[in-house]
């Protein structure tokens, strides 16, 4: 969350920003400078390698200010990300999430819904952890003495940003520029 809420990388408290890297769908880690190069956190979540005529949200052009004011806009009361279950501890965290909020205003031309949107990912987070001077066997038992440079160094996402899009562009005249045709078309652009 710091990602979207401080502006400074040296303000964040959960992570190393001199190690933090972050990575959606097995793409090449970023660090916070290059998030911020490609326009903050929305634009990193929604990058896409589809064809620009195909994109429903097209990071390359958005800046950290426009996607930040599209998402607050279309989602005025959050947009909650919930942990539901946690695989793993440290230093390798694995989790399920959940990212949902109410559809209450408009989205790239779509008019709100009201409706639930929402979307389902795994996450790893891999930890730096620094021991006191332990012993083999203290280590082995699992007697962990963590001190408060307690930092997340790496974080992976992994979900379907497609579905979050669809729940998006489901409003009334939601619809597709055929490319082949030049028409309109509500199907898929694949079939």
């Amino acid at each position: 969350m710091e990602l979207f809420h401080k502006m400074k990388p040296q303000d964040f408290k959960t992570v190393d920003v001199t190690k933090l890297t972050f990575s959606v769908n097995g793409q090449k880690p970023l660090t916070p400078k290059g998030v911020a190069k490609i326009g903050g956190g929305y634009n990193m979540f929604l990058q896409t390698s589809l064809p620009q005529n195909l994109r429903m949200y097209d990071h390359s052009e958005e800046t950290v200010d426009t996607a930040h004011k599209l998402f607050t806009t279309t989602f005025p009361r959050g947009f909650a990300v919930e942990i539901l279950q946690v695989y793993s501890g440290p230093p390798v965290i694995a989790y399920k999430f959940r990212h949902w909020g109410y559809m209450e205003g408009p989205f790239k031309g779509q008019p709100p819904t009201g409706e639930l949107v929402e979307l389902f990912g795994v996450c790893t987070m891999e930890v730096r952890i620094q021991f006191y001077n332990l012993s083999f066997t203290q280590i082995y038992l699992n007697f962990f003495f963590l001190d408060e440079n307690f930092k997340i160094v790496k974080v992976e996402f992994f979900y379907d940003r497609g579905k979050l899009l669809a729940g998006l562009m489901k409003g009334a005249g939601a619809t597709t520029v055929d490319s082949t045709t030049g028409g309109e078309s509500s199907a898929c652009p694949f079939s």
